[in-house]
């Protein structure tokens, strides 16, 4: 059983590497288009493999406990995008799929990713509690802080400003900060190192074409 758990905690880290270096050496070398509009393709894998390692820890309260936070991460999406009121103005591109509302589906999903990984990773280097939730959020910002440079070249989405305006950061903790409360008594125990891995990978992407742009 544990050489099955580290295979797969193995593979997933190979797979989860393999895509973000390729995008990266392919977005640098110009395609450009064709790296970046497989970006849903790419948030469903990530989800896939989170899954794979770390099965709903208590059945079905697990997923219901997800699915809230995907709807969360859709609802407040849908705040923003159509009044303003949470974020700031802004509105989304093409590369993030289909749109409902004017927000993508997989946004839900990139919420739940992303609430995964940071309260995870807090979790396993953090004992206090809520310690460990403020660090879950501030990974959340943190990594926003980095993505939101690059969103509008890759037509992720765009603000009216022409840039992220402070209250979306302190809407992203607050909003983040929910989450990781939902979710904290859904973690799993388990020290798999992916979730550190697939974390690690968003940071080096978005921070490398930070600095390329």
């Amino acid at each position: 059983m544990m050489g099955l758990l580290n295979s797969k905690n193995s593979l997933s880290i190979f797979s989860i590497w393999l895509v973000t270096i390729s995008g990266m050496i392919g977005i640098y070398l110009g395609y450009v288009d064709w790296f970046v509009s497989k970006t849903p393709m790419n948030l469903i894998l990530g989800m896939i493999l989170l899954f794979w390692n770390f099965p709903p820890k208590n059945g079905w309260r697990s997923i219901l406990v997800w699915f809230v936070v995907y709807i969360l991460g859709m609802t407040v999406e849908a705040v923003g995008v159509n009044t303003g009121l949470l974020f700031g103005s802004y509105v989304y591109g093409e590369n993030l799929g289909f749109k409902v509302i004017g927000v993508p589906i997989l946004i839900g999903v990139n919420w739940v990713v992303l609430t995964f990984l940071t309260a995870t990773v807090s979790k396993r280097f953090i004992s206090n509690k809520w310690l460990a939730i403020f660090c879950g959020a501030f990974l959340m910002v943190l990594l926003d802080i980095f993505i939101e440079p690059i969103a509008p070249i890759f037509d992720f989405w765009s603000w009216e400003l022409g840039f992220a305006p402070i209250r979306n950061f302190v809407d992203w903790f607050i909003v983040s900060l929910i989450m990781q409360v939902i979710v904290r008594n859904e973690l799993p125990e388990e020290s798999a190192s992916f979730p550190i891995h697939h974390l690690a990978s968003q940071f080096v992407f978005f921070i490398f074409f930070c600095l390329i742009f």
